[in-house]
């Protein structure tokens, strides 16, 4: 039990700050109009800067097998999500093809950033959240690939570009840093210019998710009626037996058998209990998907989320023994 009440700790400060930001724009102190500067600066400055927070000194990204298996956990994950969700997407009453995509879009891909990064911030050291970053390059590859090929029916048309972004810049720059650290002495000098910068970065670092959370809670305030109508709650409760029951059976017994380190086995048991993805949302209306769909899936999932995530975190821990 004392394990179930920490991890319902580290969640409901998540939520909360994405129930902030849903009032902030019922207030109109967080417009609309911020919306694109602030994700850019959280994309392009905030992000990475916690990327290199968490991996410069990080022992565990020296090892081979935190490099190379959770980006292939993340990217197979994926694919395997959007496989499954594509075969409820009937079950939901979804008729057209842009709804039965968009459904297996997003109920394929789980929340692999901003509540999960808070989550392995509060439950688990810093080599986990580092290693969850190696896992997210495997997940933002199949968003920009599988993902996209699902949404659209087609080809890549174009998503592959966005594979190379500024946190894979600075995930890349960081790891190569990290392993020169191990047999490098920089002399006095570049020691002393290079703490300001350090503390400058670590404090960008610590402002990414709660400014992320507050964009997110505002994001949903603005698209709560347009989620309405259609087949709505057919729609949420397959997408849940999807997001938030099969895949996290499939997560766990990854995590349970899967021969891998101590932090992937944690990251695994972490996304396993993760709702649908949010920045869908906006992909899905860039490639031509149905916006309700997708309102109502990551909409849906991540209010029962609040119910499930936590069960889900503990059972998880107790059956890979973390706990």
């Amino acid at each position: 039990m004392n394990e179930f009440l920490t991890v319902l700790t580290a969640v409901l400060p998540v939520f909360g700050i994405m129930g902030v930001g849903l009032w902030l724009r019922r207030w109109d102190w967080l417009s609309a109009d911020a919306d694109q500067s602030l994700m850019r600066v959280c994309i392009n400055l905030l992000i990475p800067s916690l990327i290199f927070d968490s991996v410069l000194g990080n022992a565990a990204l020296r090892r081979p097998e935190n490099l190379l298996l959770p980006p292939l956990a993340g990217f197979v994950m994926a694919g395997v999500g959007v496989t499954i969700a594509r075969l409820f997407a009937r079950a939901a009453g979804l008729q057209t093809k842009p709804e039965q995509r968009t459904f297996g879009f997003l109920a394929g891909f789980q929340n692999y950033a901003y509540l999960v990064i808070p989550l392995s911030m509060s439950l688990f050291d810093e080599g986990t959240t580092g290693v969850l970053f190696m896992h997210n390059v495997g997940t933002e590859m199949a968003l920009w690939t599988v993902g996209v090929m699902t949404l659209t029916g087609t080809g890549l048309a174009g998503g592959w570009r966005k594979i190379v972004n500024p946190p894979l810049i600075a995930l890349t720059l960081a790891l190569a840093l990290n392993f020169l650290g191990t047999g490098f002495v920089p002399p006095a000098p570049l020691v002393l210019a290079g703490k300001p910068v350090l503390t400058m970065i670590h404090w960008f670092g610590q402002a990414a998710i709660p400014l992320g959370l507050l964009l997110i809670g505002a994001i949903v305030a603005d698209h709560l009626e347009d989620a309405r109508g259609g087949r709505a709650a057919r729609v949420v409760a397959l997408a849940a037996l999807v997001r938030l029951l099969l895949m996290p059976v499939l997560f766990l017994l990854l995590a349970r058998f899967l021969p891998c380190s101590v932090e992937l086995k944690r990251i695994l048991v972490l996304q396993g209990a993760m709702p649908s993805a949010v920045l869908p949302i906006v992909i899905t209306k860039h490639y031509g998907g149905d916006p309700r769909t997708a309102l109502q899936v990551a909409l849906g999932t991540s209010v029962l989320g609040l119910l499930t995530i936590p069960l889900w975190i503990h059972f998880g821990g107790r059956l890979t023994g973390l706990w």
